[in-house]
């Protein structure tokens, strides 16, 4: 299969590629990457500097815009495309507050942009990753459904939820074959260092304050990146067309609960801990019902919470290269500009 994966040079596209590497060593895959802040070329390098690649082989970079019709229309055509996995997406909620423009333009006019090339050239599958935030924010009972409603409530889930009902437009009025996943909260190797889990333990190594919104009560159910990327490739594989499944790793934690595990695990003191004023429409809590996703496409999550939560701490000792790397001056002007307002 010849496959475009959009935005694969960030956090999970780069373990989605890997993972289908593995499984699938035969699949030829385009990686169309704009290199934004939180895009790295170098997780991939390996890849692109071994010898089946040199000689024309099974994986190629592409850096550009999801947004640019004639650029994606010439990777699909000279690639000769089946599938598209669009990964491609400002991703950032504290950074969608500030500043929801580029949420809009590229979530929703870049997803836009995709399916149009796509129906045009034929492309036989379109997945749409998405995100648990389109539906809103639960009470302490229940879980999201792939029938919940969606009610986003920050300017990022808005601009995710507007790309899904575009996906969902493009299969009921031009007949695309496209699927939608929506996935719990990400962790593991190559995880931008704004994330919960990457900026705790970047700070905690440090020995700095480690910023908890409110009163860290916020909860989140947390899934390995491997078992969301096993989920996106069954989705790919195996999903009906128009249908939204949902993945989760059945690892429902609160912020305070998940920061003290990590500092236990880094043998750091929780004084570390320094509560900030909480971010405006914080969602309360997420948490999935994949029912669906187990029922059709066989998915359970693999990885539990600890096992999943050491290895990734684990990871990021061995690549503090890869942390210094990526953490720009801009990047942490921004963070430290962020938070400073929030003491």
């Amino acid at each position: 299969m010849n496959i475009l994966v959009t935005g694969g040079c960030g956090f999970i596209g780069t373990n989605f590629i890997r993972l289908m590497r593995k499984h699938h060593p035969d699949w030829s895959i385009i990686n169309l990457d704009l290199l934004t802040y939180a895009g790295n070329r170098t997780n991939l390098l390996d890849l692109e500097q071994a010898p089946e690649t040199a000689q024309g082989g099974n994986y190629i970079f592409a850096q550009g815009d999801i947004r640019d019709p004639r650029y994606v229309s010439e990777l699909l055509t000279a690639h000769h495309i089946q599938a598209v996995v669009n990964f491609a997406a400002e991703s950032h909620v504290d950074r969608s507050i500030n500043d929801p423009s580029p949420f809009v333009t590229t979530n929703v006019q870049g997803t836009q942009n995709l399916l149009e090339c796509s129906r045009k050239f034929g492309v036989q599958r379109f997945v749409q990753v998405s995100t648990d935030e389109v539906y809103g924010s639960l009470g302490p009972e229940g879980a999201f459904t792939e029938m919940t409603p969606l009610a986003p409530n920050s300017p990022y889930s808005a601009s995710k939820a507007g790309a899904d009902l575009m996906v969902r437009a493009y299969v009921e009025t031009y007949g695309l074959d496209a699927v939608i996943t929506r996935c719990s909260n990400n962790y593991g190797p190559y995880q931008f260092p704004e994330k919960l889990i990457p900026l705790m333990f970047t700070k905690a190594r440090n020995q700095e304050p480690l910023p908890i919104y409110g009163d860290g009560s916020n909860v989140r159910d947390w899934i390995y990146v491997d078992d969301h990327c096993r989920g996106v490739e069954l989705a790919l594989l195996k999903g009906r067309t128009g249908q939204a499944y949902n993945f989760g790793g059945q690892a429902e934690r609160s912020n305070l609960e998940l920061v003290k595990t990590l500092l236990d695990q880094l043998e750091c003191p929780h004084s570390l801990i320094h509560f900030v004023k909480d971010r405006p429409g914080h969602d309360q809590r997420y948490a999935m019902d994949f029912s669906l996703a187990e029922k059709e496409l066989g998915f359970t999550p693999q990885m539990t919470f600890e096992q999943g939560l050491q290895r990734t701490l684990n990871w990021y000792r061995d690549h503090s290269h890869w942390l210094e790397q990526v953490q720009s001056g801009a990047y942490r002007s921004f963070m430290d500009q962020w938070y400073g307002e929030r003491q």
